[in-house]
């Protein structure tokens, strides 16, 4: 059957059908490449040797490094038929290691200085140097535009969307203690959600107009896939602590709910991708098996990112560590 688009839907077809399915049967994330191995070399030698059918690592083998190099990221990917490398990239927190932070913004007892930018808002108390931001402030929508355009310069397969959560910072009231899901922003007469929806659907439209088939892969933040328009936008999905929470066994009604989410994502025909951090050997195998029963690519990381941890499940072809 013979299709017709116009305008704005012959494009939006053509970017459709430049993306294949991105549904990895195993995953390596890697933040720390400098404690991988002590250079780079044998850094790209050791992820280039791995089984992983997706690479997700930082744009930089160390944070005061140079970006790595398209014949290094070619000689990560090419190493495997198939791989895809993607750029750890966070959008709904600032991080005072980035190029962008300037010297002259802080916070002092949880108060910005005269120089901070209205849109930081406040320190993430449990990742230090890290920032909560109004995401749908087009002055930080800026910056990371920017810092996008630098990883397409890189020739990453695409991104890997850290803090895609943030809205949910946003539906806490912390003096009641209550979550409100679907709470309006007075800023944008939207709700957090619907806000965040709009900076991904930003920032894939800002990076498939150099490169149609560049993926989005958000990392938690799986209500949103309920919100009009998410599916389209994303090639797959990544939950952490999905099954296990440390060595302790998560929630089982977050579990539910979660996987709730992810069965729309699979209906959609998106891959799912879980990290676990759990090193108790019994919580491991549960996981193990949770996942495979569901199709997911699981992998088990330590949690500062540091070693190519364990591939939980290996579907096929993919090979084994």
């Amino acid at each position: 059957m013979l299709a017709v688009f116009t305008g704005n839907s012959l494009v939006a077809a053509a970017l459709d059908e430049a993306r294949t399915p991105l549904q990895p049967c195993s995953m390596a994330y890697v933040l720390q490449a400098d404690e991988l191995s002590p250079n780079r070399t044998l850094a790209i030698d050791r992820l280039a040797e791995s089984s992983r059918g997706v690479v997700v690592i930082d744009r930089a083998y160390a944070i005061d490094a140079a970006p790595w190099s398209i014949p290094e990221l070619e000689s990560m990917r090419n190493s495997l038929v198939g791989r895809e490398i993607l750029a750890y990239f966070s959008i709904g927190e600032a991080e005072d290691y980035r190029d962008y932070w300037q010297p002259d913004w802080s916070f002092a007892d949880g108060r910005p200085a005269a120089a901070t930018p209205r849109y930081i808002v406040a320190p993430n108390p449990d990742w230090p140097g890290n920032y909560k931001v109004r995401y749908w402030d087009r002055r930080w929508q800026k910056i990371v535009l920017g810092d996008l355009d630098r990883l397409l310069g890189q020739s990453f397969d695409g991104a890997y969307l850290d803090v895609v959560d943030a809205f949910q910072f946003y539906e806490h009231d912390p003096v009641a203690d209550t979550w409100q899901a679907g709470r309006v922003n007075e800023a944008t007469g939207r709700s957090y959600r619907a806000d965040m929806v709009a900076w991904v659907r930003r920032l894939a439209g800002h990076a498939r107009a150099r490169d149609p088939g560049f993926r989005i892969v958000p990392q938690n933040g799986s209500p949103l896939l309920h919100e009009p328009g998410y599916l389209d936008l994303i090639d797959a999905i990544a939950v952490e602590d999905l099954f296990t929470l440390g060595d302790t066994a998560q929630d089982a009604y977050h579990t539910n709910s979660v996987l709730a989410d992810l069965e729309l994502a699979q209906a959609a025909g998106k891959g799912v991708m879980v990290v676990e951090y759990a090193k108790e050997a019994v919580l491991r195998k549960k996981a193990a098996r949770e996942a495979r029963a569901r199709g997911f690519a699981l992998t088990f990381a330590d949690r500062e990112l540091k070693t190519l941890g364990q591939a939980g499940t290996q579907a096929g072809g993919c090979g084994s560590d």
